[in-house]
């Protein structure tokens, strides 16, 4: 296929662009290129990317990606011209993922895994287009009792039989179905290994860590930690991770790489800090360990470094900040410094 003209902006298509992540990612291509949303709002929601559809560059369409789709039959996309410039990076968030409703989201998961891979690979091969795909830390499996910050060359530890293997293996198979396109069609794929992730458009009462924690402090609710005074994790602010896919994009990166915080936080301290920041009267109480919800490896995140030049430098005081002033506004709340009415 000979290459495509540019003729004034790109064209991106983001997979999965309504969710947390996607559409922040929205947020920023939108200012350089055109861009096409799908979702199927699933996970997603729409007032995540309401203030987006205005946007002459922006379009979207509601969809499921396991299915194969054929964007130049498209009435609505005809503003893009995809027949004449085709598509130029396509962005692949996908995947149902919501602890509550964890149970139910299972052959979604997988079918998004697995076929929804197949067909935006399908689309990347048509239109000689560059891949980024959105990975997870769960592909290397639970953090270890002596363990070390994660490179990617660890191969993992994950069960194929768990309940919750549809989604650690799923991610699995998802990155060796890249590598194989990548083998046969030489594609340029690009994959994150994303570590947790928080930030405005956090869903709420969705099972997620960082939104159930300050919605039961916005609440003066008993906040629940499942498992111990020990459980510690890494939080990584979303305009970082953001940040990292587009010096990604731009890099000559065609190995799995780390994106997340290298910083362990105790979840005791850091259930303190956000009752601290919205002067709740919330208790901090432990429960009986999560599915959904364990202790994840921490990143080695040097290969970020060196090959994009890339840290993280949002600090949790001020994403922390950023997210309930999000969740309050979601609530119908309004802070006036730590005092909520």
């Amino acid at each position: 296929m000979a290459k495509k003209a540019i003729f004034n902006k790109k064209n991106v298509l983001v997979i999965g662009g309504a969710g947390f992540i996607g559409s922040h990612l929205c947020d920023e291509l939108i200012k350089t290129s055109k861009v096409i949303c799908i979702d199927n709002f699933s996970t997603g929601d729409e007032k995540n990317i309401d203030h987006l559809l205005s946007y002459p560059d922006f379009e979207f369409i509601k969809y499921d990606i396991t299915n194969p789709i054929d964007l130049s039959n498209l009435s609505e996309l005809q503003k893009f011209k995809i027949e004449f410039q085709g598509i130029q990076e396509i962005y692949h968030l996908a995947c149902p993922t919501s602890p509550k409703n964890f149970e139910q989201n299972k052959i979604a998961i997988l079918l998004a895994l697995s076929s929804g891979i197949k067909n935006t690979l399908d689309l990347t091969v048509k239109y000689e287009a560059k891949f980024i795909y959105f990975s997870s830390s769960v592909i290397y499996g639970y953090r270890q009792t002596n363990y070390t910050k994660i490179k990617e060359d660890y191969l993992g530890q994950v069960s194929t039989v768990s309940p919750r293997s549809c989604y650690d293996e799923g991610k699995r198979f998802a990155e060796t179905i890249i590598a194989t396109y990548q083998q046969l069609y030489k594609i340029n794929a690009k994959t994150i290994r994303l570590f947790r992730v928080y930030g405005p458009r956090m869903k709420l009462n969705d099972g997620q860590l960082v939104s159930d924690f300050i919605n039961s402090a916005l609440n003066n609710q008993d906040i629940i930690i499942p498992g111990d005074k020990n459980f510690s994790s890494s939080f990584c602010y979303v305009s970082d991770v953001i940040n990292a896919t587009l010096k990604l994009a731009d890099s000559l990166v065609n190995e799995p790489i780390n994106i997340g915080s290298d910083v362990d936080i105790n979840l005791t301290n850091f259930v303190q800090k956000i009752i601290d920041k919205v002067n709740s009267k919330s208790k901090i109480k432990y429960g009986s360990s999560d599915l959904f919800i364990t202790p994840l490896c921490l990143p080695n995140i040097i290969k970020a470094y060196e090959e994009l030049g890339w840290i993280p430098i949002v600090t949790l005081d001020k994403g922390l900040e950023k997210t309930i002033d999000d969740l309050q506004a979601s609530k119908g709340l309004k802070s006036v410094g730590n005092i909520i009415f």
